[in-house]
């Protein structure tokens, strides 16, 4: 008897912890899908990015770490400072890129603008990043969480973390309604052979 209830309570202890698992597991597909590297969304003035590179890897983060930006005034921002902005480079065009400030300068139609570098090589990158699409000032790092997030977004990864624990609490309760289902019938055939 102490055995059958120390398996039962075992039993909803890992039923109940699949079913906190894939639930977080959906909140971070759809905190992901809906925040994470959307340039148009931001939660309380902040945005996340997943770092897709190790340009700034030498001094502040690196690839897979996901990074918090807050909305700035551009004319807050000084030298030494890491932004996030949207890249006018042909090569990485559209991209959000976190980088350094080297210093403060003027574009060459004399707009307000900053020489921004990634510490892993310490060059300049190649255009100066103008006030308009400076996306906010880097406030820290969350290392790794961004290699789960882009794992999750993959068929694999779909199918680890979230079909298949639904597909093992689906299997498991329907086995429980079944063996429900099965009683109900065996206590209701012994009540009829009962009554006659």
């Amino acid at each position: 008897m102490l055995e059958k209830k120390v398996f039962n309570m075992i039993k909803n202890i890992v039923t109940w912890s699949i079913a906190a698992f894939a639930a977080c597991v959906m909140v971070f597909t759809i905190f992901s899908v809906t925040l994470l590297n959307r340039d148009e969304r931001s939660l309380f003035g902040y945005r996340a990015f997943i770092v897709l590179s190790d340009s700034m890897s030498a001094t502040d983060f690196e690839a897979g770490d996901v990074v918090l930006v807050k909305e700035v005034d551009p004319e807050t921002l000084s030298e030494g400072d890491i932004i996030a902005y949207i890249s006018q480079d042909t090569t990485n065009f559209g991209q959000t890129i976190t980088h350094k400030i080297r210093r403060k300068t003027t574009d060459v139609f004399g707009q307000a603008g900053f020489v921004t570098y990634g510490t892993g090589s310490n060059i300049d990158d190649a255009l100066i990043v103008t006030y308009p699409f400076v996306r906010g000032k880097y406030q820290g790092r969350i290392p790794k969480v961004g290699l789960f997030f882009q794992f999750l977004k993959t068929v694999p990864g779909y199918i680890i973390f979230v079909l298949i624990p639904f597909l093992v609490l689906i299997i498991e309760r329907s086995c429980k309604c079944i063996r429900l289902l099965s009683l109900y019938r065996s206590e209701r055939l012994e009540k009829v052979q009962k009554g006659r």
